[in-house]
């Protein structure tokens, strides 16, 4: 274990940008009934992130309470330190307006630059340093879309381009279109991933190791069910699961978990370390996206990047939470 609490900087895949291995989730930025809902409390989480180390800070242009919010509480908190961190936003989930119309095309080379322009906007930035595809958009070509990006990267208004939510075939299918044109690749991927749903080693895992592109998981709590604090099926008052998903208490109560609370115990190490010390030491997996609504998290966090598993550990967790069966190829 190294005595730097705060985490390494890691290549996001095989390009030239360097980002921590434990990144900032914003999500939680400018949502309701958060601490970070508040400009103050943006600042404060924001602050303490840059501090412990953390250099990539993940947004999107609908998180918050209203469309871009929260990329406007990033925006705002960073002020004068914008150029210690790296600022990663998505596009192309429906923002409710507040890129313009998007006619349903929101892969199309119209929308990508109205949304380009208006996130620049919110953070008060001259430019995105990862600019993610948020989800695809069956309808527009993807030839459109690398087209589109590849003009932003060239004008200085993005630096690299990443995707999220894609399968393993869209993923080959986007890096051999952008062979093809010449155009800039993908570097990052952002999928759900976590030990409890290992579904991405199906398809997502080989394609991300295949073209050398950055894994970014979200979701590394699996929503705080691997944090301890819903030990025997029981949700702390106000937490998450009291009021949405009450169905996932069934699995806090398994004997799986159970398991897992011994492994990190025995370790002496939180639950939460050893779920996103687990996801470092997957080969594709260039940083973890945690979110956070206090300093105190945003701490922890970035501290768990000083467990590294050796290999009788990762066999246990294989044990105790096994890689889903390969889909049978017919």
């Amino acid at each position: 274990m190294t005595t730097d609490p705060h985490p390494p900087l890691r290549r996001l895949g095989r390009s030239g940008l360097a980002v921590s291995a434990v990144g900032l989730g914003c999500n939680n930025l400018g949502r309701p009934g958060a601490a970070t809902e508040s400009q103050e409390g943006s600042d404060r989480v924001v602050g303490a992130a840059i501090d412990a180390g953390i250099t990539l800070f993940d947004v999107a242009d609908t998180y918050g309470s209203r469309p871009g919010l929260a990329e406007e509480r990033l925006g705002a908190a960073l002020g004068a330190r914008r150029d210690e961190v790296v600022v990663a936003t998505k596009f192309g989930m429906d923002a409710g307006g507040a890129n313009g119309p998007d006619f349903g095309a929101r892969g199309g080379r119209r929308y990508i630059v109205a949304s380009v322009e208006a996130s620049l906007r919110r953070l008060g930035t001259d430019r995105i340093d990862l600019y993610q595809f948020h989800t695809p958009d069956a309808a527009t070509p993807i030839e459109e879309t690398l087209r589109a990006l590849d003009d932003l990267v060239r004008s200085g208004k993005v630096r690299y381009v990443g995707h999220s939510n894609r399968a393993g075939w869209r993923i080959a299918e986007a890096e051999l279109v952008a062979r093809e044109l010449g155009a800039e690749r993908f570097v990052s991927s952002q999928s759900q991933y976590n030990l409890i749903d290992r579904r991405a080693e199906l398809e997502v895992v080989p394609a991300c190791r295949a073209y050398g592109i950055g894994l970014l998981p979200y979701f590394p709590l699996a929503n705080g069910l691997l944090t301890g604090k819903y030990a025997g099926g029981t949700a702390p008052a106000g937490s998450r699961l009291t009021r949405s998903r009450q169905h996932l208490l069934e699995v806090a109560a398994s004997p799986q978990l159970k398991r897992y609370a011994e492994f990190a115990a025995a370790r002496g190490v939180s639950e939460v370390t050893v779920a996103i010390g687990w996801l470092l030491a997957q080969e594709p997996v260039s940083s973890v996206i945690a979110g956070a609504t206090s300093p105190e998290q945003v701490r922890a966090n970035a501290a768990t990047a000083a467990w590294v598993p050796g290999a009788e550990d990762l066999a246990e967790l294989d044990e105790i939470f096994p890689t889903p069966e390969p889909i049978a190829a017919f």
